[in-house]
């Protein structure tokens, strides 16, 4: 399907978005750390026909500002206030993978009449995890880069779908293909997730909830028991054959347990 390229300037601070028009609820998508908007193309297809979708490159990412000053958890938030308000979006429904989960729970917790609702895929509320940091430097250290093709890439990132979407993001130059990002400003915006966790702001969410997790999840099992203790009417599934990539790996599946929690709210 097509869709309307907006930027939005945030203190100097470019973002770029890809809007999907469309009726109904609207719902903004924000991908993980080293991510961008294009991996929630498969899913963004199946709610255009009762949504309004728009899909954010996050600061630092894609086709937006690629070495900000701030890449604290408050400048992602603030980010996504932006967005929402610039583009005249009302009670948005905000769905987020992985850090983008979290920067959508964060949103909703310090701004709880902005959304809707908050759908968390492979997100949870986090830390503290001291080594965070040097464990996703490492490994993005360890892409070879450039790649010889989109192909080459998507055979390192493991293949099918979820190698497909992550290949997707990289750009084409002379002399192959390059992520469009810098390590360091990935880092960097991992570093208050390395101190400390972020229970207390994920209690203060008001909107219903959804936790979406891959059956080979990447949230630990005792940081899910907590979220659930300390808000025990949060909606919670489990998708089968899936990991931490299930909106690649599974966008039908989300899909469908999206749909029936939005469902459930009508």
């Amino acid at each position: 399907m097509s869709w309307t390229e907006h930027t939005v300037v945030r203190e100097g601070v470019r973002l770029v978005c890809r809007d999907r028009g469309g009726p109904g609820r609207p719902v903004v998508l924000l991908h993980g750390l080293a991510g961008h908007a294009g991996e929630w193309d498969a899913l963004a297809d199946r709610l255009a026909p009762r949504h309004r979708v728009v899909a954010v490159d996050q600061r630092g990412h894609g086709a937006s500002e690629r070495r900000p000053d701030d890449v604290s958890r408050a400048a992602y938030v603030e980010d996504v206030v932006a967005v929402v308000r610039r583009l005249g979006l009302e009670r948005p429904v905000l769905v987020g993978q992985s850090l983008g989960g979290h920067t959508a729970m964060l949103t909703a917790a310090a701004h709880p009449d902005l959304p809707g609702a908050l759908v968390l895929a492979e997100a949870g509320s986090g830390g503290p995890n001291p080594g965070v940091a040097e464990e996703i430097g490492g490994w993005l250290g360890s892409w070879p880069v450039p790649f010889a093709s989109r192909e080459a890439a998507a055979a390192f990132f493991g293949g099918g779908p979820g190698g497909a979407g992550w290949a997707a993001g990289l750009d084409e130059r002379e002399d192959g293909w390059w992520p469009r990002f810098d390590r360091d400003v990935m880092t960097g915006s991992l570093a208050e997730n390395a101190r400390r966790s972020f229970h207390e702001e994920w209690e203060r969410v008001a909107c219903p909830a959804l936790l979406v997790l891959g059956r080979k999840s990447f949230v630990p099992a005792d940081e899910v028991d907590e979220m659930l203790r300390r808000r025990p009417e949060t909606h919670a599934v489990s998708v089968p054959g899936t990991g931490h990539d299930l909106h690649l790996e599974r966008p039908d599946a989300l899909y469908g347990a999206l749909s029936a929690f939005l469902d459930g709210l009508a």
